[in-house]
Formats: structure tokens, sequence, C-alpha cells
């Protein structure tokens, strides 16, 4: 869903949207699948020591996989609590450096990293910006993978959920899920249709705790504190009760990627 014009200044607002989010941010959003790295190393070709941007890294979610495939990962994000949970999670790791940047400014020197990875970030981006930065960075050949886990809205769960979201979250209900996976929105960035692209399952499963926890690490969702918060946790807590199943209920997603050169 295209995002209108007048909210985009509120809405894309990477360096504080998350700052009273973290730690749900951090326990309850989904990782990926292995599946996904793996695809990705092999089709960029990538080898043990190729230096990664992973721009909007956040807490690390994907950086940890990165890092796991043996790559030397620069984590650029705009958030200093987001990036400090970060700093904190690979403290120990010498081949994480983390970055105070955005896309459109990363401060990594020309033709100097081999992919670029935007795990659940590209929809932050100012494009144009954004492709201009990308293509001084990375060396000859290199890559750019854009990637989402696109909540699915196909079980009788699902769709009460989202239609809670629709209800109960008033920037939600205005605005609905940023723009995502969108093949537009890859054609204008990438500048061609001549993309590789792949689809993974991924599920999380929740406990009570777990559900709100999911619920509550979207920065559209009113905070402990705010109008609207008692209701809509509230709420989640009878879906909770109507569908769990063996004390649990199912979040699945497709996790989608699209790689090429810019």
């Amino acid at each position: 869903m295209p995002v209108p014009t007048s909210a985009s200044s509120e809405r894309y607002a990477p360096t504080q949207r998350f700052s009273n989010r973290v730690d749900d941010y951090e326990r309850w959003r989904p990782g990926y699948p292995a599946a996904l790295t793996q695809w990705l190393v092999a089709h960029a070709e990538l080898s043990p020591g190729d230096a990664v941007a992973d721009i909007g890294s956040g807490t690390g979610l994907f950086t940890r996989d990165l890092l796991a495939a043996g790559l030397h990962v620069y984590g650029i994000e705009p958030n200093a609590p987001m990036r400090a949970a970060a700093e904190r999670n690979f403290a120990d790791n010498a081949a994480f450096e983390s970055i105070d940047g955005r896309a459109e400014s990363t401060a990594l020197p020309p033709a100097s990293v081999r992919l670029i990875t935007a795990a659940q970030a590209f929809h932050w981006f100012d494009v144009e910006r954004a492709r201009a930065e990308a293509q001084r960075i990375l060396m000859p050949g290199g890559q750019v993978a854009l990637i989402w886990n696109v909540r699915r809205i196909d079980t009788p769960f699902l769709v009460e959920y989202e239609n809670m979201l629709l209800r109960l979250a008033p920037e939600y209900g205005q605005l609905g899920m940023p723009e995502q996976a969108s093949p537009s929105q890859m054609e204008t960035f990438f500048g061609h249709r001549d993309w590789q692209q792949q689809r993974f399952d991924y599920v999380q499963r929740f406990d009570r705790a777990g559900l709100r926890g999911r619920l509550l690490s979207s920065s559209y969702v009113p905070a402990p504190g705010s109008a609207g918060h008692a209701a809509i946790v509230a709420a989640c807590d009878a879906l909770f009760e109507q569908h769990a199943c063996d004390g649990r209920v199912e979040f699945p997603y497709d996790t989608r990627v699209f790689l090429a050169p810019i």
C-alpha cells in the first residue's frame, strides 16, 4: 500500500521511530530462514571475509545470519538505541562494525562492499538517494539484496489480527502496512527488471506473552501509557484465547528476497 505524501515525514522517521520498542523488537520480531542466507551467499557469489553493508540493521536480526556465514558486516543503523543493542549483541565479534549512518549516507568508503542488504528496511529509504549511495559504495560486480518478511493474512487468526490493527491502531488504520516487495519499487531502485528473486516460508509460534510482544514491537501500535494501549492489548489477548492451539498461535510469513546489481 503506498504511503500518502502527507504522512511520509512522520512515518518514515527511522532515527526515532523504534526507540521505545527496542526490547520488544529484539525479542519478538521474526528472524530469517537459514535457507535465505545460504541462497544469498551462493547467488551473490560471496566468500568468507567478504564485506557486506547491512543497511537499516537495527538490533542485528539479519546481521547475525551474515556474521554466521563468515562475512564481514558493517551494520548501518541511524537509530541510536537500536544500534546500541546490536553493538551489545556483537561486542565480541571482530567481523562486525557498527556505523551511525543510513541508506542515503552510509559513511563507507567508495567501492568498499561486495553486497548491500536491506532486511525489512528498504521501505524506509529515499529511493533515489539510496540508489546513488549504493552505486558509490559497491565494488565492481557487487549487488544489492532487498529482503522482507511479509506477514501473511490467510487464516482466520491472521485475518482477525489484521482487522484488530485496522480498528485499534489508529496510525495503521490510516496508513496500513508500508509497501513491501513491490515490483514497481524494485524496478525504480535497480533501474531494470533483471533481478533474481526467491521466496521462503518462515513461521513464528507465540504463547500469550509472545503475541503481546510481537504486537507491541510494531511502531504503529499504541505504546504503554498511551491512549488505546489497554484496548489493543485486551483485544490481542482475546484473539489468543480464541485461536491458540496447545498454548500457541502461528505467525507465518513469506520471506522474499530480490537480488541484483545496480
